[in-house]
């Protein structure tokens, strides 16, 4: 297999040392070398008429591309809902009604305290 050379108008292609590029034909010829250059944790790029078409990479920088499971998301819902039920409580409502009658000065006193409070 050939290393990639990018060239400005191939900008989506390899971008790591180790990746490496392939046309479709080498691609499918030597399907065997390709799986073998993933497993040593390459990412390899399948060209048609000199531009990037697809990728064969590992299952775990798949996963680790395709984000969070649907546990998480069923999670980040949740907790979503949680805070959109906490702001719509008469206590919070409340504390609008005083933000909005803040003075500017007020306003960035507050703001300065809660800045303070909050670990970065």
């Amino acid at each position: 297999m050939r290393k990639f050379r990018q060239s400005p108008e191939h900008r989506d292609g390899p971008t790591e040392s180790g990746d490496k590029s392939v046309t479709a034909t080498e691609a499918q010829n030597n399907f065997g070398q390709v799986l073998g250059s993933v497993a040593r944790g390459d990412m390899v790029y399948i060209t048609r008429y000199d531009r990037p078409e697809a990728v064969v990479l590992s299952i775990e920088k798949f996963n680790a591309l395709a984000g969070p499971d649907s546990s998480s998301l069923d999670d980040l819902t949740r907790e979503f809902d949680d805070r959109l039920a906490r702001m719509q409580s008469a206590e919070a409502a409340a504390g609008m009604d005083t933000f909005f009658e803040l003075k500017s000065a007020e306003l960035g006193e507050a703001a300065l305290r809660g800045a303070r409070r909050k670990p970065m």
